[in-house]
């Protein structure tokens, strides 16, 4: 028996319906498409997610860095970091660390595209939120990082395992 089971664990059966709902709610209030035209409405979805990352993270970051936050490949990243250093609004530094490696950081025009993202999507979600409790509020943030880092890392062992020979 597995967890979706009415067996030994719980049932799961109830969460999935809501899962859906949540997704299908983002999907078609095109939420985050509706953030990135009032922060920047010539960058795409990869372009905004880079200056989000660089800005939420409060330093300059490697390549790799970034690619991890917003799990994507590499490459996928160099790519638009590229459009966004013609665009003036990221710039790379030499890394202290290694003089190999390089850093991206934004430039205050970056900065600026970023914030406003943030002030809008953070607006709507504490609009959402408004009716809550601290308390409410404090358990559902913690839940739902734990939740996503929990499934993430499932669906990578489970990609591993579907990769492997």
């Amino acid at each position: 028996m597995t967890d979706t089971d009415t067996g030994d664990g719980p049932d799961l059966r109830p969460v999935l319906p809501r899962i859906m709902q949540l997704g299908n709610v983002l999907n078609r209030s095109g939420l985050m498409e509706r953030a990135m035209e009032r922060a920047a409405p010539t960058l795409d979805r990869p372009a905004v997610s880079i200056l989000v990352s660089l800005r939420l993270s409060g330093r300059a970051l490697r390549v790799g860095e970034i690619a991890e936050r917003m799990q994507v490949a590499g490459p996928h990243v160099t790519r638009h970091v590229q459009v966004l250093e013609r665009r003036r609004l990221v710039r790379r530094l030499a890394d202290a660390d290694d003089r190999r490696a390089r850093l991206i950081e934004s430039t205050p025009e970056g900065a600026e595209i970023a914030d406003r993202y943030l002030r809008t999507m953070l607006g709507w979600i504490g609009e959402a939120l408004d009716g809550w409790s601290a308390e409410d509020r404090k358990t559902f943030y913690r839940l739902l990082q734990r939740f996503t880092d929990d499934l993430a890392a499932r669906l990578s062992v489970a990609d591993d395992q579907d990769d492997s020979p």
